[in-house]
């Protein structure tokens, strides 16, 4: 998740509710629009508990980001270590992976997305985690890449990468069905264009 050095909590059970209420919260509504006042009432605490246990409302969103990357690398992980080892099978595995969390954890779309639309200031402490989770695809896609035409791996990673970060932000938009699947079928005619170039 980047270079910078990311403080994180531990999570005590008050701490734990705080969490998910802000996570519920600054998803569904952005994280400006939601005060400490509405995740305290939220998760049942006072202001002085969530205090005491983040220090500020930047630490919450820090543990909200790094919480949410930390649970789709999980899933993520998952689904390449059922795929088959198939270097082209292993790249679709993550456009089926990004389609699961999607459906269950991304209705609005790519909470890293929608963080940076509001944290664009590269000082505030959860913005490593933004473009670190980025930066950390994008180099899967490279990795990955290389193992169907190392001479093109950078160029196809970032290919892969767009169409895997498009698919994220039509499902948010609900814009047209099934996007996964249709980023999955353009990656597969890359993919085999690029096995045999």
């Amino acid at each position: 998740m980047g270079t910078t050095e990311l403080r994180r909590i531990t999570m005590t059970p008050a701490a734990l509710r705080i969490l998910e209420a802000a996570a519920r919260l600054f998803y569904e509504r952005g994280i400006h629009a939601v005060g400490v006042d509405l995740i305290a009432a939220e998760a049942g605490v006072t202001k002085k508990t969530l205090y005491d246990r983040f220090g500020s409302k930047e630490q919450i969103v820090v543990e909200y980001l790094a919480d949410r990357d930390e649970r789709w690398r999980a899933v993520l992980a998952r689904h390449l270590d059922a795929a088959p080892p198939e270097p082209a099978a292993r790249v679709l595995a993550v456009f089926d992976a990004s389609d699961a969390w999607s459906r269950a954890h991304g209705a609005k779309g790519c909470s890293m997305v929608n963080a940076h639309a509001e944290i664009s200031d590269a000082s505030h402490p959860a913005y490593p985690i933004i473009i670190g989770q980025k930066e950390w695809m994008l180099a899967l896609f490279t990795r990955l890449a290389g193992d169907i035409a190392p001479d093109q791996a950078d160029r196809l990673g970032r290919t892969l990468m767009l169409l895997n970060e498009g698919a994220l932000v039509a499902h948010g938009l609900n814009v047209f069905p099934a996007p996964f699947a249709h980023a999955r079928e353009q990656a597969r005619t890359l993919l085999t264009a690029s096995a045999v170039a």
